[in-house]
């Protein structure tokens, strides 16, 4: 392994930036490379084949031109979907992002879960796999909030974030049966955290608010375990959209110190 050899982080826009964020906290001299699939934003309203085959077909292409180390896909729509698919096809370690219902049945007091996540990530099999094996016996109640990724992208770009979109959001969640029970609510999306404080406010100081940002990041640093890592230069923020979407995300870029861009 180069010492030089990225970890790769992949999403369907910038809300994997979370995982990034969480990364840094444990891997700070790591060389990455964070894509973002922001042509084909947003995930949520594809059907499966469409993601399955773009997000494969990408991260094979990414893989040959960078050669990463391991590949992360920072996004619970692609990895509850593609995840099976990206990992026959590649022969690095590819880790997922899956919604956090594990830690929420175990924090839950009241047995009610809500999950909060795209069109598409709520109504996969994948998440009902998780809810029997770890959430057996309690609630989980599934809303989709495709807007508040919009709202999310806007938050990072300086921008408002319209209330509308958290109020939309909220009330999805309240308006289904065992509403007042709900104490846990699932971010089953990794652009949902941006907006964590705007969730809170509106969920109230009794619901806890659950991401898997930092277990995905335990899980990277364990397979790069005994590793050595060389970054010779800032770590590298990729679009396969027009270059101009980074533009006014320079300042949070280099924050996560991603450096440099590029249009692949």
């Amino acid at each position: 392994m180069q010492p030089d050899a990225p970890i790769l982080i992949f999403d369907s826009g910038v809300g994997g930036l979370t995982v990034l964020a969480a990364l840094r906290e444990i891997l700070p001299d790591a060389p990455v490379i964070f894509a973002a699939d922001q042509a084909g934003l947003p995930y949520g309203t594809k059907s499966e084949a469409e993601i399955a085959a773009r997000v494969a077909g990408l991260l094979g292409r990414m893989s040959e031109r960078y050669r990463p180390r391991l590949v992360c896909i920072a996004c619970n729509t692609a990895s509850t979907i593609a995840l099976g698919m990206v990992r026959d096809v590649l022969e690095i370690p590819i880790v997922g992002t899956v919604p956090a219902i594990k830690p929420a049945a175990a924090l839950t007091r009241t047995g009610t879960i809500g999950l909060l996540g795209t069109e598409a990530t709520i109504r996969q099999a994948y998440v009902d796999k998780l809810e029997a094996e770890f959430a057996h016996g309690k609630r989980l109640i599934r809303q989709a909030a495709p807007g508040l990724v919009t709202a999310a992208e806007a938050k990072l770009r300086g921008e408002p974030v319209d209330p509308d979109e958290i109020a939309k959001a909220v009330a999805g969640l309240r308006e289904q049966q065992g509403r007042a029970e709900i104490d846990t609510v699932v971010l089953a999306c990794t652009h949902f955290p941006l907006l964590h404080t705007e969730l809170s406010q509106a969920l109230g100081p009794d619901v806890a608010l659950i991401d898997g940002s930092r277990g995905i990041a335990r899980r990277i640093a364990s397979l790069c375990e005994g590793q050595e890592f060389q970054a010779d230069s800032g770590g590298l923020a990729v679009t396969t959209g027009p270059l101009e979407n980074f533009a006014t995300l320079g300042a949070v870029l280099e924050s996560h110190g991603l450096t440099r861009a590029e249009r692949f």
